[in-house]
């Protein structure tokens, strides 16, 4: 079974392969009013910041599908990467998760990673996130 955090990082992958995000595009929008994104960036792959939080996604990925979050990395100097770090002006240098929501503001912003039980208490505040719990429901 896909999961749609991994099919996310997938599609993050093969934007990169394709060309990406184009200068004066948001990288966010396809993901406006449809999903929350989590962005984590990283100078490089082997960033402690970065492991730890994957690590940390990992153990809770029914709980991101459940409210619709998926994660994009800034990792390294790409085009991709420096874009989603000029949209949410974060450093390229160090570590950053910024939550986001469907739209489009920063919700939540760390310097060290983000428990996913922040991480879904923060979300499950959102008055998006209640009506859809509600309707989920009915």
């Amino acid at each position: 079974m896909r999961h749609p955090l991994r099919m996310a990082m997938a599609a993050l992958a093969m934007a990169g392969g394709a060309g990406g995000a184009r200068a004066g595009e948001d990288p966010l929008a396809a993901h406006l009013w449809t999903r929350r994104v989590l962005v984590v960036s990283g100078p490089g792959p082997d960033d402690p910041g970065l492991r730890a939080q994957r690590q940390a996604l990992a153990s809770a990925r029914a709980g991101a599908g459940e409210r619709d979050l998926v994660t994009l990395e800034a990792v390294g100097n790409s085009v991709e990467a420096a874009s989603l770090r000029r949209r949410l002006n974060l450093p390229a240098d160090a570590f950053r998760a910024v939550l986001v929501g469907k739209d489009g503001g920063a919700k939540l912003q760390s310097a060290e990673p983000i428990p996913p039980e922040r991480l879904f208490a923060t979300i499950d505040a959102m008055p998006m996130r209640r009506d859809e719990a509600r309707e989920r429901w009915r």
